[in-house]
Parts: C-alpha cells; structure tokens; sequence
C-alpha cells in the first residue's frame, strides 16, 4: 500500500518539518535553503491538521496505526531525554575542562613556565631565560592560520594584530540557547579593545536553528581599521586635473568576523534572492564559529604544531573515501580518467593556494523567521 502523509489527532502530525532538507533530492547544499525554508513556511500551515487518511483505514489497521503512533512518542520521549542528560554532561565536562585551559592561557603567556630540574639550573641559565621571550609567541595566531578554514579568512594585514591574541574562551548563554566566543588581547596599536566576544543565539541548538548573531563593536585607532583600505587615485583629466582623490573602501579581514550578517525582523524585506546570499553568509560564519568552538580552543596545542592538520586531512580523506564507495562503480573509464585529472589540478591547486578549497558548513543552519513564532 502506498505510504501517505497524514495524522492521527492534531497533537501529533506526521510532517517532519526538521529533516525537509534531507528530504530534497540532489546536492544538499545551500542552494536548497530558500527553498526549504519556504516549504516549511507553507508547511507550518497544515501542521495539527488530519488528513482524513488514517480515518479511512480498515478498524484493525488503524489501531495497529496508532499502536506505531504511541511507540513513535515513547521514542521521542527518550530522544528528549537524551538530549537533557546529553547537555548535562557536557556542562560537567567543560567545568572540568576549564582548569586546563587556565593553565594552558598562563603558559602560554608566560605567567607560569615550566622547568625540567630545577635543582640543575644555574646562575647562567637564569640570566639567558631573563633574556628570552616569555611563553609561546604567536600560539593562538599560527592555531588558527594552520586551519584551512581560518586561514581563508585572515589576511597579511591581519596576522600581526593577531600575534597580540592571548587566549580564546568559549561559554553558553546563561539565559537561552546558543554560546559565545571571547576573544582575549593584549594592548595593542590596532584597536582599544580588550575583549572581543562573538555571540550565537540559537532557538535549537540540536537542528540548528539560528536566531540571530551579535558581535563587539571594534574600536579602532586612527588609521589602523584592518576592515577597510583607503584608495588614493590621482585625477589626470579635467579641472580637477592633478587632484588626488581619496576613497574608503570595506576589504576582506578576520576582524570582519565580528560584524556578522543581521537577519531581517520582516520577511516582506527579503526577498528570495537576499534569502539565498544570506543563507549562504550564515552557514560560512557558523562555521567559522563552531571551527573555533569545537576544534581550535580544545586542541590549540596540536593546531599550533601542525598534528591537527594531519589528522583533519586524514578525517577528510575516510569521508571522500566513503564517497567515492558509493558512487557508480560502471562509469566510463573515460570519465574515470578525466575526474583523475581534475583531482590532480585541484590537489596542485591545494597545494599552491590552500585557500582555494570551499567551506564545508557543517551543521547545515537555518534561519528562524518571524513567522513561524507560536
């Protein structure tokens, strides 16, 4: 019998409106999002409406129907609690976790150091430590330029107001959903700034579903915006002849990252269009962001030494691996031949300009609109 989408009561409607995208066919990118977004604008409509299917069926089919439906709610009742024990340990962890990165910040620093023998150092030793750099130079800016990722983002312009970076944090909102990242610098000739925090407020952390995103206003010192470049063009033609002409143009920075893309409060003002570029422009700052999060303030250690790459590249390589088994195993060896060589261009391409590989945004983020508001 063919499978129809319908429900039983208005509590519980059958219509997935969270896996919409998985549901589309083909390449499960962000060119689905206007889409998807769309269809769950219409779909929101008929949830809690019956179909009239589940009415129609045979007494004993619809009461092994609705035996399923309990089952189904007794699952969902699990998943729920799963995903609170799930949130409750990993606020155990990360409070177990913090005293680490405390004193990974005060080594880092140079708060603290480490000896090896104490007993065994000399007079000498301590007058050439005296005289050394104190901690770990530059540990959070080479962190986060051995990300592929991260390194897209930060320009030549950019790096030496990042050796001034000293420590990376990221929390949860105390009230709602979301977290945020603090970004910790030492006095420095860029910006008067000490703390730079980037905020995520979620209305599901576990789709995501994306509310809007905040980030600190930079206080730049005179002449010293990295966000923008200041254009000098000399005029050779009419009465202004010999005139030079200055002009302020916005430029790709990091610094970038704290004036995220605002999510309108009217959906009349954007259009499908707008809907799609800013789709896009979300999912490559969330990703930025949870890089950040889950990646380089957990194992800054092994980013900064390059281990982190190896074993990212080796993640990425079982995933292209998995999908080329899944791929058709009868296409022409023609073809086969041609994808080897644009393999070898792309991996040349890599190798000469690591930059040049796309944004893998993952997890895939929607944007909460008004309305879809209870």
């Amino acid at each position: 019998m063919a499978e129809k989408v319908g429900s039983a009561n208005e509590q519980e409607p059958l219509i997935d409106l969270s896996s919409l995208a998985d549901a589309l066919p083909g390449d499960k990118t962000s060119a689905h999002s206007g889409l998807v977004n769309a269809l769950k604008d219409k779909l929101q409509t008929l949830v809690g409406t019956s179909s009239g299917y589940i009415e129609s069926l045979p007494p004993k089919i619809k009461k092994r129907v609705e035996i399923l439906q309990k089952m189904q709610a007794e699952h969902d009742e699990l998943v729920s609690k799963f995903l609170e024990e799930k949130a409750a340990l990993e606020a155990k962890y990360q409070n177990m976790y913090d005293p680490l990165y405390s004193k990974r910040h005060d080594v880092v620093n140079g708060i603290t150091d480490v000896q090896d023998n104490k007993e065994e150092k000399t007079a000498k030793d301590s007058k050439e430590d005296n005289s050394e750099e104190k901690g770990v130079p530059e540990f959070w800016s080479t962190a986060m330029t051995n990300n592929e990722i991260l390194r897209v983002q930060i320009t030549e312009r950019d790096e030496d107001a990042l050796k001034f970076l000293k420590d990376i944090k990221w929390s949860r909102l105390d009230e709602g959903k979301g977290f945020k990242l603090d970004f910790f610098f030492n006095e420095n000739p860029y910006f008067k700034n000490t703390v730079l925090t980037k905020t995520y407020y979620m209305v599901d952390e576990n789709e995501p579903i994306l509310e809007r995103v905040t980030g600190t206003v930079i206080d730049w010192f005179p002449g010293k915006k990295l966000t923008e470049k200041v254009m000098r063009k000399k005029l050779k033609k009419g009465a202004k002849s010999g005139k030079t002409v200055t002009r302020v143009e916005q430029c790709a920075s990091f610094f970038n990252f704290f004036k995220p893309p605002q999510i309108p409060d009217d959906d009349e003002d954007l259009d499908d269009d707008l809907a799609d570029d800013l789709q896009d422009l979300l999912e490559q700052d969330y990703d930025i962001g949870s890089i950040i999060r889950d990646k380089i303030i957990p194992r800054a250690v092994s980013w900064y030494t390059g281990e982190a790459v190896e074993t990212d590249d080796e993640d990425e390589d079982e995933e292209d691996d998995e999908e080329d088994e899944d791929g058709d195993d009868d296409e022409d060896e023609d073809e086969d031949d041609e994808d080897k060589e644009d393999d070898e261009e792309d991996d040349h391409e890599d190798k000469d300009h690591g930059h040049l590989k796309r944004f893998k945004a993952k997890p895939k983020i929607s944007i909460h609109r008004a309305s879809n508001q209870a």
